[in-house]
């Protein structure tokens, strides 16, 4: 009798089905890099601050964690992990709800705002405008930045890197805006309103000569009443392989200030500086314990400062007490590696 050959013989059984173990743990690594990212992002404190400050440069970026989602949902889809895809959407919301509404408010100026005219500082707005540079020691046009400053109609205009070479080209260029100034090594205040009391503030960290003053402190008698404005430029903070965050003479410097700024007995406290640190960095904590920075409360977008070419980070900052911050801006690129920060301060 014919039959059909089916191949093999009768005791021959189907070849068991392989468990789809592969295609459950495909992507596990991606799961695993999207929650550390999230968790990261949303807790910096998680990281400490030992050897190389590592807790102290994340916070320094932190914003800049956000690109890490598309770049793990990329990769995701090249392993064509669904879990992995999945996973990404915990970093995105962690990012969204930190930094989306910087990106996102209305009514506050954020980056490349000009002010306008309702920024200029006349007293009739009911506001102190106030800016902030860093005018750096290598500008090569001191007088063009200060008429681009002045532009903005600041009532108290704080520099820092004032060199003696450049300093007469600043006092020329803004004699007849700002009848008041003071300068104190190489940070200086220009000024509608008069000023007293100034001196030096000592936030010199051990090991530096007497030759270096970077803090000052003066009395800007404003409409709204006296108000204390400091003016500082804290120690530069560097990244190397080896050494890691190195920013131990920047958070003694800003320690030092602290405690000054907790002397202060008026109500009243400005603080303008280039504090080589962002607002959310744990050392920079003697300072945003007692004063608010004033883009976090009134800014739109990061308000990025540093390198002017192509900001990454905001470490020129407007801090204040007793003052309620109701914009803050960047304003146009000087002759400085570093942008010109403003913002109105109501009293």
């Amino acid at each position: 009798m014919c039959g059909v050959d089916t191949g093999r013989t009768v005791d021959e059984k189907p070849a068991p089905k392989r468990p789809r173990t592969r295609t459950r743990t495909r992507g596990k690594a991606l799961v695993v890099a999207a929650v550390l990212t999230a968790l990261l992002t949303a807790f910096p404190g998680l990281v400490p601050d030992t050897a190389g400050n590592p807790g102290s440069l994340l916070e320094t970026f932190r914003p800049w964690t956000g690109p890490a989602v598309p770049v793990l949902l990329l990769l995701a889809l090249l392993r064509r992990s669904r879990l992995a895809a999945a996973a990404t959407l915990l970093p995105a919301a962690v990012w969204l709800g930190l930094f989306g509404p910087a990106l996102l408010a209305g009514g506050g100026a954020g980056d490349g705002d000009r002010g306008g005219g309702e920024g200029r500082g006349d007293g009739s707005s009911g506001a102190l405008t106030v800016v902030q540079h860093n005018a750096s020691d290598e500008n090569p046009d001191p007088a063009g930045t200060a008429r681009a400053l002045a532009e903005a109609g600041p009532d108290v205009l704080a520099l820092q890197e004032l060199l003696p070479g450049a300093l007469p080209a600043y006092r020329r260029a803004l004699a007849a805006d700002y009848p008041h100034h003071a300068v104190v090594g190489t940070v200086g205040l220009w000024s509608k309103h008069p000023l007293s009391g100034t001196g030096p503030v000592d936030i010199r960290p051990e090991g530096l000569g007497a030759d270096w003053n970077r803090g000052m402190r003066t009395v800007a008698r404003t409409p709204y009443g006296p108000v204390a404005v400091y003016v500082a430029h804290l120690p530069s903070v560097r990244i190397t392989p080896v050494g890691g965050f190195a920013s131990d003479r920047r958070d003694e410097s800003a320690a030092a200030l602290g405690r000054a700024v907790a002397a202060e007995e008026l109500d009243r406290v400005v603080l303008l500086g280039d504090l080589n640190g962002v607002a959310g960095d744990r050392a920079l904590a003697p300072l945003t314990s007692r004063l608010r920075p004033a883009h976090e409360a009134a800014g739109r977008g990061f308000g990025l400062t540093f390198p002017a070419a192509f900001p990454v980070v905001r470490i020129d900052q407007v801090m204040v007490r007793g003052l309620t911050p109701v914009r803050a801006w960047t304003l146009p690129a000087t002759g400085s590696d570093h942008l010109p920060v403003a913002a109105r301060l109501a009293p």
